[in-house]
């Protein structure tokens, strides 16, 4: 089992032992200070001279955060704004911030940003400082910073924060790292301007988004054919994502035989991990796909997901941000001032 699988059993079926519990005190502890060092302003949060939307979770990982980023910089596109996305840039050997080609290695920029990239046509920059990634999209001419993963790098400015909750599985054992999968305590809600669900059961007050996937694309020719057209056939599944369940949830619910083939997050791909003996389909994330240059042959599919909410959610959440970004203008003449 890996330490990744170990760690999930623990935060949301387990009790952590005591020294994670331990652990997690300082842990909290320190996030504590650091968040009352930008409040207080003993460390500064940059502005970049546009407004920012930061994009982000309270837990690790596999909330659906990246499908609902690719969804607000398409609406804010739609709206007349030059949105552009950025983020970390995880995974990625990239030393400085720059901005991601289509073309680009996942290798060298990340999964995730390539993904972005590739799925939006928007500018997409990457950075472990965040302000840098955000003050390149700037640079080429874009109007709206989207910070994917964002929430917790106080160092950028922020004017629009949105928080994306897993519905199922919500904040697990409710304990912060490492006892527990939260990087900041629940009470943090209530300083965000949107809260977003995927699945579940929403509370009041939450925008409830659904993950849609009707298409598979072939990783040799993209040729795309109808989910549903594999149901009743056995497929490889494979998923380096950070709740690779969801994704075989996915596939079965379409009415496909599933073999698991789960991989760690942000797991560097190699032939023996999609190639198997048979020659039955072999289906993977989209975050996969990125990453099987030179792998793949005609068997191998990925599958991209879609956040979609009901008419009435979706109006209203693009409302609330479009008021926020307006405000944010008004506050400064035109400059967005940001919060942390």
């Amino acid at each position: 089992m890996s330490a990744q699988s170990w760690f999930n059993r623990l935060w949301y079926r387990g009790s952590p032992p005591g020294w994670l519990v331990a652990a997690s005190r300082v842990y909290g502890a320190a996030s504590a200070a650091r968040r009352a060092a930008y409040r207080r302003g003993w460390l500064v949060s940059r502005r970049v001279g546009c407004p920012v939307i930061v994009v982000g979770n309270l837990s690790v990982g596999g909330t659906g955060k990246t499908p609902l980023v690719a969804w607000l910089a398409a609406r804010l596109a739609a709206a007349g704004r030059r949105p552009g996305i950025a983020t970390r840039g995880y995974g990625g050997s990239s030393a400085g911030p720059r901005l991601v080609e289509p073309g680009d290695a996942a290798a060298l920029v990340g999964d995730e940003p390539l993904l972005l990239a590739r799925r939006t046509g928007l500018p997409v920059a990457i950075g472990r400082a965040r302000p840098a990634a955000a003050q390149l999209l700037v640079a080429a001419g874009c109007d709206v910073v989207v910070s994917d993963d964002g929430l917790q790098h106080y160092a950028l400015a922020r004017d629009v924060q949105i928080v994306v909750i897993d519905g199922d599985r919500r904040f697990g054992n409710g304990r912060l790292l490492p006892a527990g999968p939260l990087r900041e305590s629940p009470q943090r809600l209530a300083a965000v301007d949107a809260i977003v669900v995927n699945g579940g059961t929403p509370a009041a007050g939450e925008f409830a988004m659904r993950l849609e996937a009707p298409v598979a694309v072939g990783l040799c020719g993209g040729a795309a054919v109808p989910l549903a057209s594999f149901a009743g056939r056995t497929v490889h599944a494979v998923a380096g994502i950070a709740n690779p369940e969801r994704f075989f949830r996915m596939l079965r619910a379409a009415g496909l035989e599933v073999t698991e083939h789960p991989l760690d997050d942000h797991a560097t791909l190699r032939a023996d991990d999609i190639r198997f003996p048979d020659r039955n389909p072999v289906l993977m994330t989209e975050k996969d796909a990125v990453k099987c240059t030179g792998l793949a042959d005609e068997r191998h599919w990925f599958v991209p997901v879609d956040a979609s909410f009901g008419a009435a959610d979706e109006a209203a959440l693009v409302d609330r941000v479009m008021r926020a970004l307006a405000a944010a203008a008004r506050w400064t003449g035109g400059t967005a001032s940001g919060r942390g």
